[in-house]
C-alpha cells in the first residue's frame, strides 16, 4: 500500500518559515560554540503552542534581534551615505537631496529582503497578503506615495529647494509666505517670519500656484507707497525718499533705488519708492517701516507736509438754507438769553 506524501504548499506561513530559520541558526551555534548551543537550547524549551506553530523564548529573540539588526543596518548604512553625499560638493541642495531619498528607499528595501533571507522567510509565503496590500496602497496610502512621487518630481526638476522664499495659496486662498527649511518625503517644512512652521503635504505644491521669490534670483524688488501735499516741493520731497531707502543697510546700491510718481490723488500726490533686496527670507515689512519712518524725520526736519484725507463742503444758498440759518439763529440767541 502507497501512503501519499503531502506536499508543503507555497503557502506556508510567514511564523513557520521564521521559526524553521531560528532553528536553523540555533543548529549552527549548537555546532560552532556547545557552552552557547546548550543556553540556546534552554531558551528554546521555554515555549508555547498555538494551532500547529510552536513558538519559543528563542524564536522571538531571534525575530527581535534581526528586526534590530536590519532597523540599525538601515540607519547607519543611510547616515554614512548622507555624510558621502554632503562631501560631494559638486551636487547642488536640490541633487543630494534627490539622492538622499533615493539612497534612503534602496537600502530600506535591502536591509528587508536581508532580514527576510536571514529569517529564511519564503517571498511565495507572501503571494497571499499581495493582493489586499496592493488594495491597501491604492486606497488608504495613495495620498503617501503621491507625496513621495510629489517631493521626487519637485527635487528633479528644481523647481524649489531648502533656502527658497515661496508664497503659496490653496484652493480656499489661504495664503503662506515662509522660507523652505526641509523638503521630506511626505511634506515640505515652511517657516515663516514669525517662527510659525507650516506642513505642506508634496502633492500641494504640484497642484497650486508657487510664488517662488528666489527661483533664478535672488533679488526681489519692494514697493514703498509715499504720499505728499500739493504745496510741497516735488522734486525735494523725491530726495528725501531716495535717501530714506538708501540709508537702510540691506537695500541694494545697485539697482539703485528709483522714485516713480503714480498718481495725483484726492488729499496728496503719491509716489512709489522702488529699491532692491537680496534677502527676502529676514522679511520684507521690516524694510517698508525702516523706510518709512527715516523719510519722516526727513519731512519733519525739513517742513515737507503729510496730508491726510480732506474735504472741503460747499453750501448752495437757497430759500430753505437761509430759513435754516434763520431758525438756528433764533435757537441760539434764545439759549443765550437764557443762560444770562
Amino acid at each position: 500500500m502507497v501512503t501519499p506524501v503531502v506536499e508543503a504548499t507555497p503557502q506556508a506561513s510567514a511564523a513557520d518559515e521564521a521559526i524553521a530559520g531560528a532553528e536553523a541558526l540555533k543548529d549552527a551555534v549548537a555546532d560552532s560554540a556547545p557552552t552557547v548551543g546548550g543556553i540556546i537550547e534552554q531558551l528554546d524549551a521555554w515555549g508555547f503552542t498555538i494551532a500547529d506553530t510552536r513558538f519559543s523564548v528563542w524564536t522571538v529573540l531571534t525575530v527581535v534581534m534581526v528586526i534590530v539588526g536590519v532597523f540599525l543596518f538601515a540607519r547607519i548604512s543611510t547616515s554614512l551615505a548622507k555624510s558621502g553625499l554632503k562631501r560631494a560638493t559638486k551636487l547642488d541642495v536640490s541633487q543630494r537631496l534627490l539622492a538622499e531619498k533615493l539612497i534612503t528607499v534602496a537600502l530600506w528595501a535591502v536591509a528587508l529582503l536581508i532580514g527576510i533571507d536571514i529569517l529564511g522567510i519564503d517571498l511565495t509565503a507572501l503571494a497571499v497578503f499581495s493582493g489586499a496590500f496592493g488594495l491597501a496602497i491604492g486606497f488608504g496610502l495613495q495620498k503617501t506615495f503621491g507625496n513621495l512621487i510629489a517631493g521626487i518630481i519637485l527635487l528633479m526638476d528644481k523647481s524649489i529647494k531648502p533656502g527658497d522664499v515661496i508664497n503659496i495659496a490653496d484652493q480656499a486662498g489661504n495664503e503662506v509666505f515662509g522660507q523652505i527649511r526641509k523638503i521630506g518625503i511626505r511634506a515640505v517644512s515652511i517657516t515663516t517670519r514669525d517662527e510659525r512652521e507650516y506642513l505642506i503635504p508634496n502633492e500641494n505644491l504640484m497642484i497650486n500656484q508657487v510664488e517662488n521669490w528666489s527661483y533664478s534670483s535672488r533679488k526681489v524688488r519692494i514697493q514703498v507707497p509715499v504720499g505728499v501735499s500739493y504745496g510741497a516741493d516735488m522734486k525735494q520731497a523725491q530726495e528725501f525718499m531716495l535717501e530714506a531707502a538708501r540709508s537702510c543697510k540691506r537695500i541694494l546700491k545697485s539697482p539703485a533705488p528709483t522714485v516713480w510718481m503714480s498718481e495725483y490723488g484726492d488729499s496728496s500726490v503719491n509716489f512709489v519708492i522702488h529699491c532692491w533686496i537680496t534677502d527676502p527670507e529676514m522679511g520684507v515689512g521690516n524694510i517698508r517701516s525702516e523706510v518709512l519712518t527715516n523719510l519722516w524725520y526727513l519731512f519733519q526736519d525739513n517742513n515737507v507736509e503729510i496730508p491726510f484725507p480732506q474735504r472741503d463742503l460747499n453750501l448752495r444758498d437757497s430759500e430753505q438754507f437761509q430759513q435754516l440759518v434763520a431758525a438756528i439763529s433764533q435757537r441760539v440767541e434764545q439759549r443765550s438769553v437764557k443762560d444770562s
